[in-house]
């Protein structure tokens, strides 16, 4: 006892100090062993030993799968022994389509789902390399890397892969590790390899060089990112946030209603969370207007389908949904990786060099072993030319020896050791003359490929070829298309620096269907021709006007409630001739029972040019166009209205047109712009005519007096009427008649007025919703207060409801030698044109 005693020695440590360095040891071993990639292969440990243990499994492509846990026993026992959940968990991601861009594993059985279902058991799987995963170990027999011991001595493992294309990049990674952690998504590798060969060709590349071939990140879910400012960040330092938004379509049901579609949705989120999130925030009526959520994603593709109420905004409705769940979601890119075994935040360039200075170390270790290996043979070859050219006494020597045969023959001929027992092994038959052929031609493309060999390592430039002609080689079989959506955030900058200027027409239907497409879509005829589809549109909808403008003019939508929305012309959607156009709600942010009143396109916001607005209730307003040179999600005020009133209609005037109004009870009256003087946007207008109890207004139009004015009324009866017969009066009224009241019985009041040409036809709408079109020219042309004739037919209980001037579209067909007749287009409106 005291013996032991004697021989123990106890020693001092101060508890702190300890802990300490125990946590920085233990610390290192997380960040090194476990949690953080190597900047050179782009991997964590474990899934450098699955790819190797499989690789000395034997599972390559060409083999059959072979079961899960087979590989994770084989990668347990001799590489990782940190548990078998942990080596599969990684297997699986690897093989998994929407985590992993370029698949590493080729997995058979069930390996989970988007919805975040787990993988079966590994008694249940399988799995092997796949074709892209070659390229991570390829030339690893060819000493291009370190080994090392495993855990236990008995076996070696690699350092790292060879990996001949920037895995980095290409595939991410994320690792939490202590104090630290790592976010790298994935890239486009067509685009990544660019990026690498760009460096390679010009020394002198910097981060905004590469910035402009990588253009960000490919996440295997698609979807899209917004804006360019984070993924900026992140290529110049190192450190970034994208902000990623699932692919979502409005569409129209044949029910009438409107539906959101999700097809793709941000990196890394879950769809049934997903899902269930939306279900929690409709059953607290967080977001109001969903009426239903179905899932129905199959293998062909991801498909979420939110149905909508009748009065639901379908685009207010989407963007509280971006707001509450991950529709919409951030991506922080945190890029650090091992370099040289210490912890490094890496940029762009930084990732790319480190892998090219990796990759020359790979191309001239293996090409270094290859000349070894050429010289060994040519060394051997050599001896044997010279056991060749002198036969005859190579046998006698060996005949006559006993057991020095080797000794002899080096003595003789100043053979090697290992050239003498080449001689020694030769078969017979390599002593026909046909052999000796065969060794010259073998030593002469020997000494070629020496030569070679020593020139790549004789010259930078050429390794360096070498190098960009095998990157190619990968891209050319495995690059394919980008599948994430790099779009404009609205936060940054505008799209119109994107958009070519070009030419459009933007049209509108009577049911608020809007569509853009290119000018030249409408091609002029000679008068008469037959036309062509130029839109197809729903039941009882028809296209009752038609802009043309430029891509990069405002258009400016004014609705019933006295709002306005101004956007650009190039966020119009674009469609073919024949698309009947998408719902104004769709990019609008029109609130339930706004319609659009009228479209009116602005190059400029100049204080010399004039809206011109009239309501219901009489109330006219004129405001200069300067004054909307302004943006709000919500829209702008372009008249305060009172309650229950309305806007009627808009126009873009000088200041100097004359105007006619005309009411549902027949009058109408008729004055100069001028009397109307100019106020602020807020304003609420001033009288435009003084109306009769019960009676509105039903239409303003500007007016020449060349021109004439057709009134419809609600039974079907109408009539044309000179301008020159409404003369001009003091605004503020009660106007002229324009139709004779004591008919009302028998034709009912008007529903409208539009001023027309002889060629122009007119469209009718019933309460039905059947459609009449007539040719203005066969309405009769009759004095201010007669009657009218009967021009469409009705039954006892239906009533016309609205009209419009039909948009003519040319014929493409047609014979075009004879300049068209273009209609008049409205004064001092050259941008409104009605075909």
């Amino acid at each position: 006892m005291s013996t032991l005693l004697e021989d123990t020695r106890l020693e001092q440590h101060e508890i702190a100090k300890e802990m300490k360095k125990s946590y920085i040891d233990y610390s290192m071993s997380v960040i090194v062993g476990r949690a953080l990639p190597d900047v050179r292969d782009g991997m964590k440990p474990v899934h450098r030993r699955i790819l190797y243990g499989m690789h000395q499994l034997g599972v390559t492509p060409e083999k059959p799968h072979k079961k899960s846990a087979r590989i994770v026993g084989e990668v347990m026992g001799k590489y990782h022994p940190h548990g078998d959940s942990s080596i599969y968990d990684a297997m699986v991601r690897m093989a998994q389509d929407f985590s992993t861009r370029y698949m590493l594993v080729d997995g058979h059985g069930n390996f989970g789902s988007v919805d975040g279902d787990g993988a079966a058991a590994m008694r249940y799987t399988e799995a092997k390399m796949t074709p892209f995963s070659l390229q991570m170990i390829r030339d690893i027999e060819k000493e291009t890397v370190d080994f090392i011991d495993n855990f236990d001595g008995e076996e070696k493992e690699p350092v790292v892969l060879p990996s001949r294309y920037p895995n980095l990049l290409v595939n991410g990674s994320n690792g939490i590790a202590v104090g630290m952690a790592t976010s790298i998504p994935p890239h486009n590798l067509g685009e990544v390899i660019d990026a690498t060969v760009k460096l390679i060709d010009d020394e002198e590349a910097t981060v905004e060089d590469l910035m402009k071939i990588v253009k960000g990140p490919d996440f295997p879910t698609g979807a899209m990112i917004l804006g360019k400012n984070g993924i900026r960040d992140a290529y110049r330092t190192g450190i970034g946030k994208v902000k990623a938004r699932s692919c979502c379509e409005i569409e129209e049901t044949d029910r009438g209603r409107s539906q959101i579609i999700v097809t793709e949705i941000p990196y890394q989120v879950n769809k049934a969370r997903l899902i269930e999130k939306m279900a929690e925030l409709v059953k607290d009526k967080r977001v109001e207007g969903i009426s239903a959520i179905r899932d129905e994603s199959n293998r062909n593709g991801m498909r979420i389908v939110i149905e909508l109420k009748r009065d639901a905004n379908p685009q207010i409705t989407l963007n509280r949904l971006y707001k509450h769940t991950q529709l919409q979601d951030s991506y922080s890119m945190i890029m650090i990786a091992l370099v040289d075994g210490k912890p490094k935040v890496l940029n762009l360039y930084e990732i790319l060099s480190e892998y090219l200075k990796f990759q020359k170390e790979v191309v001239t270790r293996r090409t270094q072993f290859d000349l070894k290996k050429a010289e060994a043979r040519a060394h051997i070859l050599e001896g044997l030319r010279i056991a060749l050219d002198n036969i005859d006494e190579i046998i006698k020597i060996i005949r006559s020896a006993y057991n020095d045969a080797k000794e002899k023959l080096m003595e003789s001929f100043g053979l090697s050791d290992i050239q003498a027992q080449a001689i020694l092994d030769m078969r017979l038959a390599r002593l026909q003359g046909l052999e000796r052929e065969k060794i010259d031609k073998e030593y002469a493309e020997l000494m070629e490929k020496i030569a070679y060999y020593n020139s790549l390592l004789a010259d930078e430039k050429l390794l360096m070829g070498v190098i960009k002609d095998e990157l190619l080689e990968v891209r050319e079989k495995y690059a394919d298309s980008r599948r994430t959506k790099l779009v404009a955030d609205v936060d940054e900058f505008d799209d119109e620096d994107l958009v070519e200027e070009e030419k459009v027409a933007i049209t509108l239907t009577h049911l608020g269907y809007i569509k853009r497409v290119p000018s030249d879509t409408y091609k002029a005829q000679k008068r008469g021709g037959k036309g062509i589809t130029g839109i197809t549109t729903r039941e009882n909808d028809f296209v009752k006007d038609l802009i043309m403008t430029s891509t990069h003019d405002h258009l400016m939508f004014f609705t019933n409630t006295g709002k306005a929305h101004k956007i650009k012309a190039f966020e119009v959607p674009e469609a073919t001739r024949t698309a009947k156009g998408t719902p104004a709600v769709n990019f609008l942010n029109l609130m339930q029972r706004e319609r659009i009143t009228a479209i009116i396109p602005v190059q400029e916001f100049s204080d010399d040019r004039y809206l011109i607005a009239v309501t219901k209730d009489g109330i006219i307003k004129k405001t200069p166009l300067s004054q909307f040179d302004t943006q709000r999600k919500t829209g702008l005020i372009a008249i305060n209205l009172k309650e229950d009133d309305q806007l009627i209609g808009i126009k873009e005037t000088s200041g100097r047109n004359n105007v006619i109004i005309v009411t549902k009870h027949g009058k109408c009256i008729c004055f100069s712009e001028e009397d109307v003087r100019s106020m602020g946007r807020i304003a609420g207008g001033v009288r435009a005519i003084k109306l009769e109890k019960g009676d509105e207004v039903v239409a303003m139009e500007l007016v020449e007096p060349d021109q004439e004015l057709l009134v419809v009324t609600e039974n079907g009866y109408g009539k044309r009427t000179s301008v020159k017969d409404y003369k001009i009066q003091v605004r503020g009224g009660k106007g002229l008649l324009t139709y004779d009241k004591t008919k009302f019985k028998k034709t009912g009041a008007l529903i409208g007025a539009m001023v027309v040409d002889e060629d122009d036809e007119i469209l009718m709408i019933n309460s039905e919703g059947i459609i009449i079109r007539i040719r203005a020219g066969e309405v009769s042309k009759l004095g201010r207060a007669t009657q009218g004739v009967k021009i469409m037919k009705v039954g006892d209980d239906t009533k016309i409801v609205a009209m419009a001037k039909v948009i003519k579209e040319d014929d493409e067909e047609e014979d075009d030698e004879t300049e068209p007749k273009p209609k008049k287009a409205e004064k001092n409106s050259d941008e409104q044109m009605t075909l």
